[in-house]
């Protein structure tokens, strides 16, 4: 069957409305992306591997359920999937395959989807660009020697680049939101508890799981069709009004907005960055919303210092889990026991690896978290906490007089590739790092809903994304401003040249 030559015309709603009706086969689509996949993804590197056989065959027995039958989609490389490949971006797991299945990844499946394959992404999701040693960099569509930013960078350029429609993130610190920004795409993180967690990673609660995608209205429908926790999860979202699909339909009521164009730590971002919130600024004016400068009283070095301590031990007891999980990987590990934060134990480990792999088992950051967090004790995990909840309850605070808190995503534009460099000292790569990631955690200590609207290019044609943060469980005030700023300024037909 030959490939649907309109498929990037439209955004997965639509593709899903065309199946609906008769109108395309979703063999077509499936066909459509598998030529696009063969066209760009050897210049961008967002797909690690396909499924493309699976997927013909699979698109010959779509039944119609869900809202999305027939569409395709990519899955991030974090996502642990029965009988499938699941690598976490690491040397030491590339031969891992999934043993459980996710409620969340069931409920992709239950809407419909059909599953491509899956996405780059750093090592264990860590950095904030996706440049891992084992598949190598992905390129940003908008500009090759750019980043596509991180951890979700190979579902960005992978939607980005007119791959799929919509792809799979998942975001811990601005996983989603840093690649939405730097490709041009819109990104929701959704709150705490808004969707289900993955198996025994509820210890990992800044983590939440949803999709990058061209339009706001395929963000709200895939919404409407995976959240809701599951028993037993930790953590809860006040339950949504009505449908989040018609929420990004209507305009909102007028929103009091505060912005600041400084992080938490005095610093202004990149002249290009302040320039889009500024603009931004503008243009909620102009559609009836009261803007005014202010952000909340946060100390950003206390920040900083306290998402490093729980990042690195949320890193180094994942890393352990998901270790002592796979059963084939045991006879690698002998009768060594302590995983998490044990460096000895890591370090016999990478030599193992080194010698059949012909590579390092782990990146120098995740062996630096591993290390810190080896080093420190429960009083400063504790510590972190405290400050962190403290954070949270400022921000709520703020949030009572303001609807939304507007900033840049980054700290500039997208990064060259190769500029987030971990052979640097620790000192000058963390200080790097929030320089560039200082906006988007927050939303993650605080569980509260954050977007990227891609609403602003730069002269050289590097997008440049928006970043509102809401109170918790309002998804659908976000979601609403974005269908208006959508709306208002559309950018579905602003396509990378480079790939045209």
């Amino acid at each position: 069957m030959e490939p649907f030559n309109d498929y990037d015309r439209y955004d997965a709603v639509g593709l899903a409305q065309l199946v609906a009706d008769g109108d395309v086969h979703p063999l077509e689509l499936v066909e459509a992306a598998a030529a696009r996949i063969e066209a760009v993804n050897p210049t961008v590197n967002a797909v690690i591997w396909d499924r493309i056989e699976e997927a013909r065959l699979e698109a010959g027995s779509v039944d119609g359920d869900g809202p999305f039958a027939g569409v395709p989609i990519l899955i991030k490389d974090l996502v642990v999937e029965t009988g499938k490949p699941a690598t976490f971006g690491s040397v030491f797991f590339r031969n891992y395959v999934g043993e459980t299945t996710s409620e969340f990844r069931r409920r992709i499946g239950r809407s419909g989807f059909i599953d491509l394959g899956r996405t780059n992404t750093p090592e264990f999701g860590l950095l904030p660009t996706t440049e891992p040693v084992l598949y190598g960099p992905t390129k940003n569509p908008w500009d090759l020697s750019r980043s596509s930013g991180g951890s979700s960078g190979g579902a960005a350029a992978a939607v980005a680049s007119g791959i799929v429609p919509l792809a799979q993130g998942s975001d811990g610190g601005g996983s989603i939101r840093i690649p939405a920004s730097a490709t041009g795409l819109f990104g929701l993180k959704p709150s705490r508890g808004r969707n289900p967690r993955r198996p025994g990673s509820s210890i990992d609660y800044l983590s939440v799981e949803h999709a990058l995608t061209r339009s706001v209205r395929d963000s709200a429908a895939f919404l409407d069709a995976v959240h809701g926790p599951l028993p037993g999860d930790q953590y809860w979202a006040p339950p949504p009004r009505g449908s989040f699909l018609e929420a990004a339909a209507r305009d909102p009521k007028p929103l009091t907005i505060a912005f600041s164009v400084r992080d938490f730590r005095g610093d202004r971002a990149h002249p290009e960055c302040e320039a889009a919130v500024r603009d931004t600024a503008r243009l909620l004016e102009s559609l009836g919303h009261h803007v005014v400068e202010a952000q909340p009283d946060v100390d950003g070095s206390l920040l900083a210092n306290a998402f490093m301590e729980l990042w690195a031990a949320l890193a180094a007891t994942g890393f352990g889990l998901v270790l002592r999980g796979a059963s084939e990987l045991k006879p690698a590990i002998g009768r060594l026991r302590r995983i998490a934060g044990d460096q000895r134990t890591m370090r016999l480990i990478s030599r193992i690896d080194q010698r059949d792999a012909g590579k390092p088992a782990f990146e120098p950051f995740t062996f630096a978290l591993a290390e810190r967090s080896g080093h420190r004790s429960q009083v400063d995990l504790l510590e972190a906490e405290l400050a962190l909840q403290t954070i949270a309850h400022q921000t709520g605070d703020f949030l009572s007089t303001y609807d939304l808190f507007l900033t840049p995503v980054l700290g500039s534009p997208p990064v060259p590739l190769g500029y987030i460099d971990q052979a640097l000292p620790w000192d000058e790569f963390v200080d790097m790092i929030f320089r560039y990631v200082a906006f988007t955690p927050l939303g993650n200590f605080a569980g509260l809903p954050a977007m990227s609207v891609p609403l602003h290019w730069t002269p050289d044609g590097l997008p440049v994304g928006s970043h509102f943060l809401a109170r918790l469980g309002d998804e659908e005030t976000l979601l609403s401003l974005a269908g208006q700023l959508e709306r208002s300024r559309p950018w579905k037909d602003r396509r990378p040249p480079e790939l045209a």
